[in-house]
């Protein structure tokens, strides 16, 4: 079954929000999936530049900047940050997870497009794909995009499986807005010094 991301819009994207990503929706959230499977699409404003949003995400070995729940993440020594390479997890305690192995699938640079797979460690969430998407839609407003696949494990429902890793996946967004946020608050504030100390 493909996925039908693309015919709604997400919750907090308006109608004519939406006629701009559906598209890029199209492109890049779309999923083939089983019935053994969920997916979702999720939606986050941030009220500053998509470059500035991009450079967080992009960085692939330092998910902890933007995202709850890591203890820790570590690359090989001298890995490369390119599609194919690994970053190993360490999830803090409390969670039904552990570990997670997580692989970056694709790294696009020019289209603002990041996906990755867990592969492996010690959690609930097997066979997740996830891709993460940023439009700025007006000048100092990016809109980021993040949808998952994911298998519904044994004895769960799909609804409380989607229930937990659309959790997840917002409180993640979330906090990336609350530190893309804060950057460019800062940004301002010493460009307004220098401003003043210019004069």
């Amino acid at each position: 079954m493909e996925t039908t991301h693309h015919l709604h819009p997400p919750p907090g994207v308006t109608e004519q929000e939406f006629d701009t990503l559906k598209s890029s929706i199209k492109e890049f959230h779309t999923y083939i999936h089983t019935r053994a499977q969920c997916s979702s699409l999720l939606a986050q404003h941030i009220h500053t530049s998509s470059d500035i949003v991009w450079s967080i995400i992009r960085q692939f070995d330092k998910p902890q900047v933007y995202k709850h729940f890591i203890k820790s993440c570590s690359v090989k020594e001298g890995s490369v940050i390119a599609e194919g390479c690994t970053r190993d997890v360490i999830v803090i305690s409390g969670l039904p997870a552990a570990t997670s192995t997580e692989r970056l699938d694709r790294l696009d640079d020019e289209n603002h497009v990041m996906e990755f797979s867990i592969i492996g460690g010690e959690h609930r969430l097997r066979n997740y794909r996830a891709v993460t998407t940023v439009h700025q839609i007006k000048p100092n407003e990016t809109i980021v995009l993040e949808s998952y696949m994911v298998d519904v494990p044994e004895g769960n429902s799909e609804e409380d499986t989607r229930f937990f890793a659309d959790t997840v996946v917002r409180l993640n967004l979330q906090k990336l807005a609350n530190v893309t946020e804060a950057i460019a608050r800062g940004a301002e504030t010493a460009a307004a010094a220098e401003s003043l100390s210019i004069r």
